[in-house]
């Protein structure tokens, strides 16, 4: 087994000390520490970074982490502690821009639709805040406007996968013909090829409101915003010989 990088390393202790200490804590730690709606009274400026350390339950994770173990060290082997530093927490922010930029649509779209119906958006926001709904509201919208109008004051986004997925395409960036076992498929498949997949798959459910496993809860944008920066400043670096040139 590869041995695992400082940086990744430290990263693992350090979500694994978040998650112990959520277990402990309970709820008051994912009010402080997941991310907020902007808008909404429980954000706060530190959640874009703190939510990138939180997670939902053992799986979200054990798979995580195992993640970051299985790419993210060949990523730091080759760019150094700081780079990849960098790199990571730049693809969690990422992540979370994207998710709270469609957040924004859904609930900005729903408001304009609520206004023109003669409800003000500060009474909607008030309402929202002191947990409560004013049922006339899914009268004005369609079931998927009020469900993602909702969600999107009321959600909380935590974990690491937003940054993992602009590992995985780092990963699949310069290693594109390494050839993946994975643990649910029997074949392994090119990076190349599965990379790519990954993230059309998340796009599609994203838009669509689906699930695989037909459960809710999962930040499909967020996987996108990461991947999607992920690959923005790999092409960057790239264009400026990233290869050559470690931070440390």
């Amino acid at each position: 087994m590869r041995n695992v990088t400082e940086t990744v390393k430290q990263l693992i202790i350090i979500n694994v000390l978040f998650f112990i200490g959520t277990l402990i804590v309970g709820d008051p730690a994912y009010k402080m520490l997941a991310m907020f709606f902007p808008e909404n009274k429980d954000f706060q400026l530190w959640q874009p970074i703190t939510h990138m350390f939180m997670h939902g339950g053992y799986m979200h994770i054990f798979f995580n982490m195992f993640a970051l173990y299985s790419f993210g060290s060949a990523l730091e082997s080759f760019w150094g502690s700081k780079k990849f530093l960098f790199f990571y927490i730049s693809c969690g922010l990422g992540a979370a821009l994207l998710h709270t930029g469609i957040n924004y649509y859904y609930f900005n779209d729903a408001i304009s639709t609520l206004v023109s119906n003669g409800f003000s958006k500060t009474e909607v926001i008030q309402l929202l805040n002191e947990g409560k709904i004013n049922t006339q509201w899914q009268e004005l919208l369609t079931p998927s406007e009020y469900k993602n109008f909702l969600s999107a004051y009321m959600g909380t986004v935590v974990g690491a996968s937003g940054a993992i997925y602009g590992v995985i395409v780092a990963f699949a960036f310069m290693f594109p013909n390494a050839e993946l076992a994975l643990m649910f498929i029997p074949v392994p498949i090119k990076a190349k090829y599965f990379v790519p997949g990954l993230v059309l798959v998340d796009l599609y459910l994203g838009v669509s409101g689906q699930s695989i496993f037909g459960g809710g809860g999962i930040a499909h944008f967020a996987h996108v915003g990461g991947a999607l920066f992920g690959f923005l400043i790999m092409w960057y670096w790239k264009k400026n010989q990233f290869n050559d040139n470690r931070w440390n």
